[in-house]
């Protein structure tokens, strides 16, 4: 072979390699280009650039850090740490876009479909058949009736007449709380000045398909906020108010008893009931006894300490724990009183001790977070418990096991309520994200899941309360949300 062309062919190949590298280099180039031109280039493809929004998990487009890829302006935007008053464009600002964005689609569905399935193949023909046909019992066809009425509730806005309609418009629902018949609902609203304000609505016009409420109010006011609260039932059943308010500056914080007749216009010259007020500050939880063997008694939840007063003759017996308690319900037959700690523990206070010794802890259950609530279902053999980690479970109180977890709660540190009704056999919560979920008390099977009428925000959480005769025995049957402003109605179909 001639030596040119041995040197040429060896020439050649020096070049190739070359070129690839120059290419390799380019490609590169203009790689990392496109990546740092794409939050200002509105016309860049997006299948060469990065992002890292939630809304884009599991498409084409890959996940850069510090970018954001707005799928609606198809296009990339730089993340900044915190809030910016120039540009922003944060982590929070896009779940907070994303969670309204999921949250309108889910109104618009609810007032499209009438007709809600909250099981497959479900409907009110096929209970009926199975029902003639001896294959359901009554308690089970009115179970499963309750289950087919909550997935078809629909929403309407209740009107609240009140003698001062302009502080309706301005105060804001913190809390709603309904009485054992479920014809009254004792209200906390946040004044804008500062402070709670005490009301209580009367729930007999709650008729459709005019839906109307009248608001009883009182000039009682307190800047204190409002820990706790519970019916009591001192003269008459659910006759007062429990309260533990929490101290402020030099003022400190009391367990109040508010007679209910201080919110209803009469004027029949009858002097209202007794109005106490206890020095009993921090208190975390409070709980009225309808036991025989602790009546006329309240409970409060303390830090590292339970308290429980009899307010006729002011006697209190205390009993020290380890944490704080969070959550607090008395049993009717036996004389215990549940309560549910930060630290996770949920245990029985055996109200014949006395606080002599240690003998006074009957039962202890545990939960991996913080206990918010407990609720003793009517047997009083099994108890239902929340936490803040969004973990829901229902305990057997006497072989001291989980039998069944409750899935889809929301809650990472807020102070929620359960609502649990045997009788429809359904139960009821609020999570941190404004969604109020329903479930079978039966499977633990999810009903339902309602989203907020108004914007998602944690400091306007709805309050609920249901029942199936929501205004007394001939009431309507549906449940009631407090948000904001306004109170709505999800009545039955």
């Amino acid at each position: 072979m001639p030596k040119g062309s041995w040197k040429s062919r060896r020439h050649g190949r020096r070049n190739q390699r070359q070129n690839s590298r120059f290419r390799e280099h380019d490609s590169n180039e203009r790689c990392n280009t496109g990546v740092e031109q794409s939050p200002q280039d509105p016309g860049h493809s997006t299948q060469e650039a990065p992002s890292t929004s939630s809304s884009t998990a599991g498409s084409s487009v890959p996940d850069l850090p510090g970018y954001y890829f707005d799928s609606e302006k198809d296009r990339y935007f730089r993340l900044l740490p915190g809030h910016n008053a120039c540009n922003p464009l944060t982590n929070e600002s896009i779940k907070q876009k994303e969670m309204e964005r999921k949250r309108l689609e889910l109104l618009e569905e609810e007032d499209k479909q009438q007709k809600k399935i909250a099981r497959m193949g479900f409907n009110a023909s096929f209970l009926l058949q199975k029902s003639k046909l001896g294959f359901l019992n009554n308690n089970s066809y009115c179970r499963l009736a309750h289950e087919l009425r909550v997935s078809c509730m629909q929403r309407k806005k209740v009107q609240i007449h009140s003698s001062d309609p302009s502080t309706l418009a301005n105060d804001r629902f913190n809390l709603i709380l309904a009485d054992t018949n479920r014809e009254r609902l004792f209200t906390v609203n946040d004044v804008r000045v500062g402070g709670s304000k005490y009301g209580i609505i009367s729930l007999h016009g709650l008729k459709t398909p005019t839906l109307g409420v009248h608001m009883h109010e009182n000039l009682y006011f307190s800047s204190r906020k409002v820990n706790s609260v519970c019916w009591a039932s001192l003269n008459d059943l659910d006759s007062h108010i429990l309260l533990c308010l929490l101290g402020i500056a030099e003022t400190p914080g009391c367990v109040t008893l508010l007679p209910a007749s201080l919110f209803v216009n009469n004027h029949s010259g009858d002097q209202p009931g007794m109005l106490c007020s206890f020095r009993i500050s921090g208190a975390w939880s409070c709980a009225w006894s309808l036991n025989i063997q602790a009546n006329n008694c309240f409970s409060t939840g303390l830090s590292r300490w339970v308290l429980v007063t009899n307010v006729v003759t002011g006697q209190r017996l205390s009993f020290g724990t380890s944490s704080d308690v969070l959550a607090q319900q008395f049993a009717v037959m036996a004389p215990l009183l549940f309560n549910g700690c930060r630290s996770g523990e949920i245990f029985a206070i055996d109200l014949r001790c006395r606080n002599q010794g240690k003998g006074w802890k009957a039962t202890s259950l545990f939960h991996d977070s913080a206990v918010t609530s407990v609720k003793i279902l009517q047997e009083e053999q099994c108890l239902m418990a929340s936490d803040m980690a969004g973990t829901i479970k229902l305990w057997d109180l006497r072989t001291t096991k989980c039998i069944r977890q409750y899935e889809g709660h929301v809650n990472e540190y807020a102070h929620l309520p359960l609502h649990v009704h045997e009788e429809e056999g359904i139960m009821v919560a609020v999570g941190q994200d404004c969604y109020t979920r329903i479930w079978s008390l039966q499977d633990a099977t999810l009903l339902r899941t309602i989203p907020s009428p108004h914007p998602t925000s944690r400091s306007s959480i709805p309050s609920v309360a249901f029942s199936s005769r929501l205004g007394g025995p001939q009431g309507a049957p549906g449940l009631l949300m407090a948000v904001q402003q306004d109170l709505y109605c999800f009545s039955y179909s």
